[in-house]
């Protein structure tokens, strides 16, 4: 699902813990010891988001995101999202005491979280690569931000802005001809040297990345600005076809090249299917969501065409490989609704309620929360990028 690369590094605290993961193919059991259900009766309580949390959210505010019981920053930061959301406060503050005890070595405001912890060689737990992941920096700062003006929390608006800012500062690079733009991470993404350079378009939630610049210091607005006008091309330019690639080379003289080099080839699979999500949640009234719309809809029809979401597409040729599961057709609800598709709405839905996740399906799990906690009118964005929540202050 991720291409990440760093350094080995120790946190500053160990969590020597050992973890059983309890499949059953008949529902989501909780895990012993697992996180509790918090009362139904709050503001906001999302029964889907206490049964994922009770599936694979320990005690300590830990995500468990794969059956070798690692956990990404990733997770972290979609838990820290989906707790926002629901209006769980005490849920929200063990997911981020973890994240910055064991991923930020102590400190979010010193270090970007390292994006991958497990069991080591030796047998302890701990950061088994220490390079960041954008994407996940990226959702933890906005989340700190709009926990921190929904919840009146001054503290998380302070953690929110000085990640946003360490962001611009060691994952962004000035690109020719395309301008100050958003690695997938500090490390590992320069292919060569003033000339080529690997990006995820699927790190550009330009929701997230809009609000992120909103808040931020004077100085730095340009920058900003530079960002979301890159982070709008890359989403678009990237998909000539209309189908968004895993990975991108972007070359100074060509411009966007197929990643034929990379992992995936340059298919869209497990990472792009986030970028029809993004781009689907993108309030009317954002200016990029009128373009995005009409540079994807080649995957709308194609999704109404097929009558269930693909799996991979090759973002050159167009050519689908296998039937996704759940989580990617919930992924694609908002897209559909937004292209007032409503057939192939319809049709999706239908498949969502016939192809729930497996037990142990972290990620299938996240896409199901982001794409129907998005239909039940959970949350919604608005065009400046702030979370707009049925519990909470429109102001």
């Amino acid at each position: 699902m991720m291409l990440k690369t760093g350094a080995r590094s120790h946190p500053s605290r160990r969590v020597l813990l050992q973890h059983t993961l309890l499949l059953s193919a008949l529902g989501w059991p909780a895990l012993a010891g697992a996180s509790p259900k918090p009362s139904a009766q709050r503001a906001g309580a999302w029964a889907d988001w206490d049964t994922f949390a009770q599936r694979f959210l320990q005690p300590d505010g830990r995500v468990l995101a794969n059956a070798q019981g690692q956990t990404h920053s990733e997770a972290q930061s979609y838990a820290l999202m989906f707790a926002l959301i629901a209006n769980d406060r005490p849920r929200f503050k063990s997911i981020l005491r973890w994240t910055e005890d064991n991923l930020c070595a102590g400190d979010v405001t010193t270090r970007l979280p390292a994006w991958l912890w497990g069991q080591q060689d030796d047998g302890q737990w701990g950061v088994l690569d220490s390079n960041a992941a954008s994407d996940a920096d990226v959702w933890i700062a906005y989340a700190l931000i709009e926990a921190g003006r929904l919840w009146n929390v001054r503290r998380y608006r302070a953690l929110g802005r000085s990640l946003a800012q360490r962001i611009l500062a060691e994952e962004t690079a000035d690109l020719p001809g395309l301008g100050h733009t958003l690695l997938p991470g500090p490390v590992g993404f320069v292919v060569e040297a003033g000339q080529r350079w690997r990006l995820n378009p699927s790190y550009l939630p330009l929701q997230a990345l809009r609000r992120l610049a909103a808040v931020a210091p004077a100085q730095t607005a340009a920058q900003w600005q530079s960002l979301l006008h890159s982070s709008q091309r890359v989403l678009i330019e990237s998909a000539p076809r209309g189908f968004a690639p895993d990975w991108v080379l972007y070359a100074a003289d060509q411009g966007f090249v197929p990643d034929h080099q990379g992992e995936q080839q340059a298919l869209g699979a497990y990472n792009a299917i986030r970028v029809y999500l993004w781009a689907g949640m993108l309030a009317p009234q954002d200016p990029a969501h009128a373009p995005l719309l009409q540079a994807l809809a080649p995957m709308v029809e194609r999704v109404a065409a097929l009558g269930y979401p693909p799996e991979m597409v090759d973002s050159v040729t167009g050519v689908v490989q296998g039937a996704g599961g759940g989580g990617f057709a919930a992924a694609l609800l908002p897209l559909l609704q937004a292209a007032q598709a409503t057939q192939a709405l319809a049709a999706q839905q239908q498949y969502v309620a016939d192809h729930p996740p497996q037990p142990d399906a972290y990620y299938g799990g996240c896409l199901m929360l982001w794409g129907q906690g998005w239909m039940q009118g959970r949350y919604r964005f608005a065009a400046d990028g702030q979370l707009l929540v049925p519990w909470g202050d429109p102001a």
